[in-house]
């Protein structure tokens, strides 16, 4: 590239393209290079080369050379289309170059005609060395895990014997990544323990890798290593003129041997095919949008992958009503994709990304079309802490990097370079500090007392009692909680550390059996306790947290890295699958009603109202669907009164919810709804009451969606209230003027008590020396009126009439 006067290259990491970037500044000067990347730019005024990751590339530059590295990426399921596109559109203007493996030549050469081939072949050995003891790795050995349980089990294992591992991870950020690799490259330990991130980006001395699993979690299904993924790991061992050696651990069966002679001999069959996205995206509505993402791929060879991250969370937006209604015109609709094509670096599922970024959304498509400091603000300095433990500070470098690519995108923040240089300079010190834990649980060669006890040959055992407690060589280390584990601390940090790395790889097969006791477990099995959790054995395994409806909660599995990613996928099922059945059995007559089908009599405005009952677990005020009640016809309000539901002066309810189970369970899915934005878990009503004291600041919307109604203190069940204010209301009109004690009993209330109860629902109430005095007030009634419910006509008698004789008869 450095022989064009201009020119361009695309690597697949931001690692990688940072340290060229760096050579190449070196060679040419800062003010000649520029560095693209989703979370970093340095663009001088006139730069000559662009470093990118393929991603960034400005490929609408005219340069003299252009190059992608990696090229082979094009048939991977979730980058490959943007490698394809590379590969078919993107041209220098004097010389174009596709940097990869020989399994995608018969590809190019049917997609791009014309096209030359340079092979240039590996001067090192690569040999197959079989199995090896962790204890008995040669020196400049790497050993290569695909859980995060793994690596840290294999390096505190290393720690006890060899004195310490550097850690390798694809959650580490470039800098932490570089900084581990440095405690290897500078001889401070022999050996590392890596994810398969080491295959791509880090030239380092490995002169063995060994494989402590020959298989691995891919992001859709687990599934055993192929060929070229094993070569591209082993690869790392030897390097130009070095041979190197690659193998497994002992407690791995051995690879098989078509791989070995595949990966020694460097020979692997062609790609069958590259994944292909459309780019000319229409963008007149949202349907052209994503209609314009499902066009297949135009030619042979190509194919469509699934649809990628950005597809899931455009689609996760859109299930947002608000977000829907403001994508209107070309450019709303523009800026939500380019919003939904911000990384999810944080690795959460697509539903809880889409929530922060339909909040970006919001922001952007309102007021001066710019991101509000103070909002932003606060955001970033949730994350602006170093404390915690490796896996806070790796989650807090995941969201930083977020917020980088947000800053990024410069027409979304007033001040842009001020939060580039704030979110870096964040990443860079949680990145320092994640190193320095590291460093600490994985090379610290001062050893407690503990560690000095149990050091050996052997790893610990370690003993899981009935009762969850966990025990190293007769030491207590903490309990198992459902799927977590709860170290009990000691002061010695080193040695907590040793011993609960050691501990977890005993927990792997408990928490395995665990999972299959869940998923073979009856549903009698299950419960929800006060806080919306699932509870297995009497303990919390996961927790309700808001869903797309009310009665459809998502459920997060309370666990952690010890529970593998397929187990916690069965999991989920499992629960999922019984809390569909649950919810169907309590709150049957609500969920028969969304069930109902469309039909003359189950109008758009039945299902309008049935809606929104069930948006809020089966009460609403009758003040929030007037509208809709007034519009309706006698056949729909006789077909919503089959449904179960019941029109009152105050709520629309269904009666048959006003029971004990019903009511709990709609106070769980209310704080499921709310867990996010609730201060405080409000308490659930107490079973089988009429009346119960409310708590103070508890929310209207819970008491609602319970079924309860709180007046002056006290929470009243809205089917008991609605007799009690019916009798109120009947005996109004017959001119009662002191309420008969006996129908005090429906709300189980005194008669003082009785008085803000009738105040509140329109009457003028006082306790004196004939009782409870009430009388209706004249406001209440103009309103109820006004609103549809006119008082009974007032009917003159003639005094000659029968009637007139039977009230001579009736005593006042």
């Amino acid at each position: 590239m450095l022989g064009h006067a201009t020119g361009m290259i695309g690597f697949p990491l931001r690692l990688l393209a940072r340290e060229n970037y760096d050579r190449v500044v070196r060679a040419k000067g800062a003010g000649a290079v520029a560095l693209i990347t989703g979370e970093e730019k340095i663009i001088p005024a006139a730069p000559r080369y662009y470093i990118c990751t393929v991603e960034s590339m400005p490929v609408d530059r005219d340069v003299a050379f252009l190059a992608v590295d990696e090229i082979q990426l094009a048939a991977d399921v979730d980058r490959g289309h943007v490698f394809t596109d590379r590969l078919l559109h993107a041209r220098g203007r004097i010389e174009t170059m596709f940097l990869g493996a020989e399994t995608i030549r018969p590809l190019i050469r049917k997609l791009v005609p014309g096209v030359q081939f340079v092979t240039r072949p590996r001067f090192s050995k690569l040999v197959y060395t079989g199995p090896k003891k962790l204890t008995r790795l040669p020196r400049r050995s790497a050993v290569v895990a695909f859980s995060v349980s793994e690596v840290y089990g294999i390096a505190e294992l290393i720690r006890r014997h060899r004195g310490g591992a550097a850690v390798v991870m694809g959650a580490l950020s470039p800098r932490t990544r570089n900084a581990q690799v440095s405690l290897y490259q500078n001889g401070d330990v022999d050996y590392m323990v890596a994810t398969d991130a080491i295959g791509m980006g880090l030239n380092m001395d490995v002169d063995h890798v060994a494989f402590a699993s020959t298989s691995k979690f891919d992001g859709h299904a687990p599934r055993a290593l192929v060929a070229t993924e094993m070569a591209q790991i082993a690869g790392r061992a030897g390097r130009h003129m070095n041979d190197g050696t690659f193998g497994v651990t002992a407690d791995v069966p051995g690879i098989d041997p078509d791989i070995i002679a595949r990966v020694e001999s460097h020979e692997f069959p062609p790609l069958n095919a590259l994944f292909w996205r459309n780019t000319d995206l229409r963008f007149t509505s949202v349907d052209a949008l994503r209609s314009s993402l499902r066009i297949m791929p135009p030619m042979r060879g190509l194919t469509r992958p699934p649809p990628s991250e950005d597809q899931l969370i455009l689609d996760a937006m859109l299930k947002d009503t608000a977000v829907y209604e403001r994508a209107r015109d070309p450019a709303r609709i523009r800026m939500l994709w380019e919003v939904a094509q911000v990384p999810d670096f944080r690795k959460l599922k697509a539903e809880q990304h889409a929530r922060l970024m339909i909040q970006v959304y919001t922001h952007l498509t309102e007021n001066d079309e710019v991101l509000p400091e103070d909002w932003v603000a606060a955001q970033v300095a949730r994350i602006d802490r170093t404390d915690g433990d490796i896996h806070a500070l790796m989650d807090r470098i995941a969201a930083t990097r977020v917020w980088t690519y947000i800053s990024h995108r410069n027409a979304w923040l007033a001040d842009a370079l001020g939060w580039q240089e704030r979110t870096r300079q964040i990443e860079d010190r949680l990145s320092d500090a994640l190193h320095e834990k590291l460093t600490q649980q994985f090379v610290d060669r001062r050893t407690a007392h503990l560690v000095k006890r149990l050091r050996g040959d052997d790893v610990l055992d370690a003993a899981i009692a009935d009762d969850g407690l966990v025990e190293v060589d007769g030491h207590r280390l903490g309990h198992l909680e459902g799927l977590r584990f709860r170290p009990d601390r000691t002061g010695l940090r080193t040695a907590d550390r040793a011993v609960v790395n050691a501990a977890a790889a005993a927990l792997r097969p408990v928490l395995a059996l665990r999972t299959a006791a869940i998923v073979a477990a009856g549903d009698d099995a299950f419960s929800l306790d006060d806080q919306a959790r699932l509870v297995w054995r009497n303990e919390a395994i996961a927790v309700l947290e808001p869903g797309s409806e009310r009665l459809k909660p998502s459920i997060q599995i309370l666990c952690d890295e010890r529970l593998e990613s397929t187990d916690r996928i069965r999991i989920e099922t499992r629960l999922r699958v019984w809390l569909v059945a649950h919810i169907g059995a309590v709150l049957r007559p609500l969920v028969t009603a969304t069930d109902v089908p469309t039909t003359a009599a189950v109008t758009a405005s039945v299902r309008g109202i049935v809606f929104q009952l069930a948006e809020n677990t089966g009460a609403v005020p009758r003040a929030a669907v007037e509208p809709q009640l007034m519009a309706l016809s006698t056949p729909e309000r006789e077909t919503l009164a089959r449904l179960g539901i019941r029109f009152g002066v105050d709520y629309v309810f269904m009666p048959a919810l006003m029971k004990a189970a019903p009511i709990r369970l709609r106070g769980q899915l209310w704080i499921a709804a709310h867990r996010a934005s609730a201060d405080l878990t409000p308490a659930l009503p107490p079973p089988g009451r009429v009346t119960f004291p409310a708590a103070p600041g508890t929310p209207e919307s819970f008491m609602t969606g319970c079924g309860y109604r709180a007046i002056a203190g006290t929470a009243y069940r809205l089917d008991m209230l609605e007799r009690f204010a019916a009798v109120a209301r009947r005996l109004a009109r017959e001119k009662v003027k002191v309420l008969p004690p006996v129908h005090l009993s429906l709300l189980g209330v005194s008669a003082e008590g009785a008085v803000p109860v009738l105040q509140a629902l329109g009457f003028k109430a006082k306790v004196d020396e004939t009782g409870l005095a009430f009388t209706p007030r004249r406001d209440r009634m103009a309103q109820r009126t006004r609103k549809g419910f006119a008082p009974p006509p007032v009917v003159t008698v003639r005094d000659d009439s029968p009637f007139a004789k039977l009230r001579a008869l009736i005593p006042s």
